[in-house]
């Protein structure tokens, strides 16, 4: 069973950065993509970006231009880089895995990100 850990979230101010990383584990042959969604409070989930085992990235109209998905596929690790972040950034992060392109897909615990001032 794949096993998704997140880091880097936290408090940051408007027009700050970070950085998210997720290690995947527990899956002997590659994942097909893996990416970032958000939860924000009262919000449904919503995409960020992801990006396959090629490195076809795709993001949401919310990051492009400030954020920045990478990927190690040798380390099983996403990251994402987020610039110029602003308030409405704020929520819950969600490292996800797609094993294959028909599914199934993992989920981590999630790593809050909060913008203010």
């Amino acid at each position: 069973q794949v096993q998704l850990v997140e880091s880097g979230g936290g408090l940051v101010q408007p027009g700050g950065s970070l950085r998210l990383s997720c290690v995947a584990s527990g899956r002997d042959s590659s994942i097909y993509a893996m990416g970032w969604y958000r939860q924000a409070p009262g919000k449904q989930r919503e995409l960020v970006a992801t990006i396959t085992r090629g490195g076809t990235a795709n993001y949401a109209d919310c990051a492009k231009g400030r954020f920045t998905i990478s990927r190690d596929n040798a380390k099983n690790t996403v990251h994402l880089q987020m610039n110029s972040l602003k308030p409405e950034d704020t929520a819950v992060y969600y490292c996800n895995a797609r094993l294959t392109v028909w599914g199934p897909d993992a989920w981590g615990q999630g790593t809050q990100v909060t913008v203010s001032s």
